[in-house]
């Protein structure tokens, strides 16, 4: 009885077609199912992407800018300027000249904080804001400051 050694060529019959002895998959089969396979999981891991976590994270480093201007400003003319949350954005009171109320660039977004003094001091108390999701309340970034560094975006 004839038996194979490991790494010995099979041996086919004298009869057998080509089909029979190429058996397996050409390089390029395995390319196109790979770039299938990468496209089709691109598309998933962008679909996973919470958009809404997203949407906070960008109003807040944006409020956190506006907050580092607005105090600044106050220092400059010596006056007391205050943040507050409107019902679909916030307010920059006590500048001269007065500013307009300003929208969350996402209309999701929400804060129920209380109003925060910004100076004219340059030191102020700890404050700590919150901006939520108005669809998923569980989903929310807070801005806080120790009183003497600007606000910096956390996940609570």
């Amino acid at each position: 009885m004839q038996t194979l050694e490991a790494g010995s060529p099979k041996r086919l019959s004298v009869g057998a077609s080509p089909a029979q002895r190429a058996s397996g998959f050409t390089l390029i089969e395995l390319l196109v199912v790979l770039a299938i396979v990468a496209i089709a999981s691109a598309g998933v891991v962008l679909t996973l992407r919470d958009s809404t976590a997203t949407d906070l994270e960008r109003d807040a480093q944006r409020l956190s800018a506006v907050l580092a201007s607005a105090r600044a400003q106050s220092r400059m003319q010596g006056t007391p300027v205050w943040w507050r949350p409107s019902s679909n954005g916030f307010l920059i009171d006590g500048l001269q000249p007065p500013q307009a109320a300003q929208a969350w660039l996402s209309p999701d977004t929400k804060s129920s904080s209380p109003a925060v003094v910004l100076g004219p001091e340059p030191v102020i108390e700890a404050q700590t804001i919150f901006l939520e999701s108005r669809r998923q309340a569980a989903t929310r970034v807070q801005l806080s400051t120790d009183g003497l560094r600007p606000f910096a975006v956390e996940r609570p």
